[in-house]
């Protein structure tokens, strides 16, 4: 079906099914951070919370760095396939990896086989996450109108967000029925096989979705098969720009999520139930403020509020971070993290389609995922490692410098590149 034919409950059917996936993907991805604290002394008994939260967060940077893997081998197959294919395989790619972190006995029964289980399982739900990013974010940006393409790809980040609420929202329900002895023993395998549960549902509904036409007239023609080798050769500036654009943008949002709950346990002093409740706040504001940004960019351009994004980053993160490891009041800690969050949205609620919009279709997919995993694995599966390497070799202060320093890289970046909702490579008739 052509876009001009679609009607528009048939294009938000497309994009609710396309969005239902990434949602469960990072339902799983982030339910391994939300239960860390709960889990890591099964795998990685030590008896220093810091030291098994540490090697705990090491296997969790191992996912992201499979991720690239991942983007490269289902960025391809996406271009080839079409995006609805690669949506399809990279949530069973998750569901398999879930199920094995829910089975997998502790230490104490099976030995250094438990840990390698867990590591095997981060690693198939790293290249699943990596091609996952591509395929969505190209399907939302190609299926959506010129118009509100920055409304609607904003969606990827709602539903990511949407993940990471719903694995922080079981968690606190386990905390308050189960208490914390059960969670520690056997509560924490819980998210995992609802992850595994969910991503059967999403496979089916994702068999349903249209194919965009981007996709379908790129099919259909002469154009280059996508490849790694075509990336490099021909869209290099491009595929700079997305590393250039990402590096800030990922180490701060990783910092305010994934390692924030733990941040405020380990640094704070807060009780384990009071941070995830702080994030958990934080997060559904921002994930409601994510399609108000990106229609803010439809109406002034994409460039604009990435530029917001990056001064803001550059003047607030060391002051929010160092206010935040000294406050006492669980209320003062949410609005400073929603302080954070807030500017972090410049960059999450559009930073998907600015990527697509780079690229044409025929390596949409791959030029998308690709040099995004790169940065995410240099930079952002590593934000959560490097802060409590910081801490541990007691200098966590300069952690707030290091997320500074990637922001203002990616500042530079924004300033020179060109606006690309003014100068879209996403062509369809609307």
């Amino acid at each position: 079906m052509t876009d001009a034919a679609m009607t528009p409950a048939r294009r938000l059917r497309n994009i609710i099914g396309g969005s239902a996936g990434n949602l469960v993907e990072w339902f799983d991805w982030f339910a391994y951070a939300a239960f860390t604290v709960y889990f890591a002394p099964v795998f990685f008994p030590s008896g220093d919370s810091t030291a098994e939260l540490l090697k705990a967060a090491a296997v969790f940077a191992v996912g992201f760095l499979m991720r690239p893997v991942g983007a490269w081998i289902m960025g391809v197959y996406s271009d080839r396939r079409g995006r609805k294919a690669g949506l399809t395989l990279s949530v069973s790619l998750m569901c398999a990896g879930s199920l094995i972190i829910a089975c997998t006995p502790g230490y104490a029964a099976i030995g250094l086989a438990a840990p390698a289980l867990l590591l095997l399982a981060r690693m198939l739900q790293g290249l699943s996450v990596g091609g996952e990013y591509g395929s969505s974010a190209t399907y939302l940006s190609e299926m959506a109108t010129a118009k509100h393409r920055g409304f609607w790809s904003s969606f990827q980040y709602v539903t990511l967000i949407s993940g990471q609420l719903l694995a922080l929202l079981l968690l606190i329900v386990l905390q308050n029925t189960l208490g914390e002895g059960a969670l520690e023993s056997w509560g924490w395998r819980i998210p995992f096989f609802v992850g595994a549960a969910l991503a059967v549902v999403v496979f089916w509904i994702r068999r349903r979705v249209d194919e965009t036409s981007a996709f379908i007239a790129t099919d259909m023609g002469e154009a280059p098969k996508s490849s790694a080798l075509l990336l490099m050769l021909k869209h290099p500036k491009e595929a700079l720009m997305v590393i250039g654009l990402t590096a800030g943008g990922t180490v701060a949002f990783y910092t305010y999520t994934t390692y924030l709950q733990k941040f405020l346990v380990n640094t704070t002093g807060f009780s384990k139930a009071t941070a995830t409740e702080i994030s958990a706040a934080a997060l559904l504001i921002f994930m409601l403020i994510q399609p108000a940004v990106g229609a803010l960019s439809d109406r002034i351009g994409r460039r604009p509020v990435m530029v917001a994004f990056g001064v803001s980053g550059v003047l607030f993160t060391a002051p929010i971070m160092t206010a935040l490891s000294g406050v006492d009041s669980p209320f003062i800690a949410f609005l400073l993290a929603m302080a954070a969050l807030v500017i972090v949205s410049g960059y999450t609620s559009i930073n998907a389609v600015v990527k697509a919009e780079l690229f044409p279709a025929h390596i949409r997919a791959l030029g998308v995922a690709l040099p995004y995993a790169i940065a995410n694995a240099l930079f952002g599966g590593t934000a959560e490692y490097a802060a409590l390497w910081f801490k541990d070799n007691g200098m966590e202060s300069a952690f707030f410098w290091y997320v500074t320093a990637l922001i203002g890289v990616s500042l530079l970046t924004y300033i020179r590149m060109r606006d690309t909702g003014r100068n879209s490579l996403i062509v369809h008739p609307d």
